[in-house]
């Protein structure tokens, strides 16, 4: 049955702060989605802004990022032990540096999912920014952030989030793995890792393996193929030359958007973003 979209009625909204996040962008985003389709895909699922704004039925989230996705996986089946274990945690520079430190040794290797969720909220609400960022090794690497009261245990939202993720599969796979799921009049959300600016402005780091251009070229292939299936597909991404080449052939619309990781402050404002559709509004 096709899905008409409607706002959401129970208050559900991302569970960890992503680079890039789409929530300052939720209006551009709603205003340009397909009015029916049938299955919802996110294959770069992040901090899922979108995905809990419509909170779809029976939808398709990935990435390869496997802490994000235990993450996930663990408020679907195991919300309530998670909970208990976030209330263990404290607040502190010393304790925030034995938890982040924890996954250089073997020790980490006999957490269990839940703790290993658990430890990844902590992080993601004590550390600087909010930021998820790893090193080449994979392990997190983002300083302390010094926040007076951050809100660790969030349990109304972690029970409604569980309630949408009961309805959700879930898989730690590449965005290519959604080609052997989706069919004709499904819908999918693109929110892959942006085309730097500039030579130093790139930020790829949500795994050690990173995203490259190379890839962003392999993302346009996949559109293509959704497209020659019939599949509804609506793909964020920077403003540079190389997407607009790369996605002449589709609906491309320019939308801002504010900047937020970058150290200088000053440097941080509106900057243009596209969104790319296969479909008329």
């Amino acid at each position: 049955m096709a899905v008409v979209l409607e706002k959401a009625q129970d208050l559900t909204y991302p569970i960890v702060k992503w680079a890039g996040g789409k929530r300052q962008l939720l209006f551009d985003l709603t205003k340009n989605l397909p009015r029916y389709f049938n299955r919802y895909f996110e294959p770069f699922i992040g901090g899922g802004a979108l995905f809990f704004e419509l909170q779809p039925d029976n939808a398709y989230i990935s990435d390869v990022n496997e802490e994000l996705i235990n993450l996930y996986s663990v408020i679907q089946n195991d919300v309530e032990a998670l909970i208990e274990d976030l209330q263990k945690h404290e607040v502190s520079k010393k304790y925030f540096l034995k938890i982040r430190e924890i996954d250089r040794k073997p020790a980490y290797k006999k957490w269990t999912n839940v703790q290993k969720a658990s430890r990844f909220i902590y992080l993601n609400r004590t550390c600087f920014n909010g930021l998820y960022r790893v090193n080449s090794q994979g392990q997190f690497n983002v300083p302390f952030g010094n926040y007076s009261n951050p809100r660790i245990v969030d349990e109304h939202n972690l029970y409604n989030c569980s309630e949408l993720l009961k309805k959700t599969q879930i898989e730690c796979k590449s965005f290519t793995g959604i080609l052997d799921e989706v069919r004709k009049g499904d819908f999918v959300y693109f929110d892959p890792p942006y085309v730097p600016l500039t030579e130093t402005s790139s930020f790829t780091s949500y795994t050690k393996e990173g995203f490259d251009v190379d890839m962003q070229f392999q993302l346009r292939e996949v559109c293509d193929e959704l497209d020659a299936k019939g599949v509804y597909f609506l793909l964020s991404n920077s403003d540079t030359p190389l997407i607009n080449e790369l996605y002449s052939a589709y609906t491309i619309k320019k939308v801002f958007a504010s900047r937020q990781i970058n150290a200088n402050a000053n440097a941080r404002g509106k900057i243009t973003e596209v969104l790319v559709r296969n479909y008329d509004e």
